[in-house]
């Protein structure tokens, strides 16, 4: 095992950072309104007495900037994760499906599985991330019979005061960045240089947005707006819903 040098990670983050602010922005760059009115419950906002094109707009790009910022930000922390564990215990990226990470550790091979925070699942993604990982001690078993495995749901944030799950562990939080790297502070070290240039990615984020609600707003007022303004809630309805042609 080595130390992990901070000063690697913290130059790890600050150049590759700007992956994640650049997803973020692309996301809404390739968003379209068809594909977000369509996912989303029109007799919700019927029901908020919501009465404004642009009130509508945002909300269906806040509620898409919400799910798709977590997901991309999971997989950069995946990277960050795998870069830490491969400079301490030379871990690699697993091409193993349903495995994001493993390592050697004291004769023990590490199967990991990685996921942002710990309330990721319901009971059938559980049972699959289960089924990986029986799946996965077989095919390494495959070549190496003696193989010790064991398995482990990593969640980059959150807490879960029980790990042992029996067939698996969970760690969570400071729990799994020290699992992953053998310092009990990395958890706290990372908060900071994730900040790296931050302000002016926001602002280029921003700007985007702004664009992004102007054009959505205009195009839901073309679309089902009459020509008082007012929101024709069963033309809205019939688009979201409608039985196809």
């Amino acid at each position: 095992m080595k130390q992990i040098n901070i000063n690697e990670v913290v130059k790890y983050v600050e150049q590759n950072i700007s992956i994640f602010h650049t997803k973020r922005i692309s996301s809404l760059d390739t968003l379209s309104l068809n594909k977000v009115l369509k996912r989303k419950n029109p007799y919700l906002f019927k029901a908020k007495y919501v009465l404004t094109a642009e009130e509508i707009v945002r909300g269906l790009v806040d509620a898409h900037i919400s799910s798709n910022e977590e997901t991309i930000f999971g997989d950069w922390l995946e990277g960050l994760a795998i870069f830490v564990n491969s400079k301490v215990y030379g871990g690699w990226k697993s091409g193993i499906q349903g495995i994001d990470l493993e390592f050697d550790r004291d004769n023990i091979r590490y199967i990991v599985n990685i996921k942002s925070g710990p309330n990721w699942g319901n009971s059938s993604q559980i049972s699959k991330m289960k089924s990986d990982f029986r799946t996965a001690q077989k095919t390494l078993r495959t070549s190496n019979s003696k193989l010790t495995i064991t398995c482990v749901n990593g969640c980059c944030y959150g807490r879960d005061n029980k790990p042992d799950k029996g067939d698996y562990h969970k760690y969570c939080g400071q729990r799994f960045w020290e699992f992953i790297s053998g310092n009990s502070d990395l958890y706290t070290d990372i908060i900071e240089p994730l900040g790296h240039m931050a302000k002016a990615r926001n602002d280029d984020f921003i700007e985007a947005y702004s664009c992004r609600i102007n054009k959505f707003t205009l195009e839901f007022g073309e679309m089902f707006c009459d020509q008082a303004g007012a929101i024709n809630w069963e033309k809205l309805v019939q688009f979201n819903s409608a039985e196809a042609d």
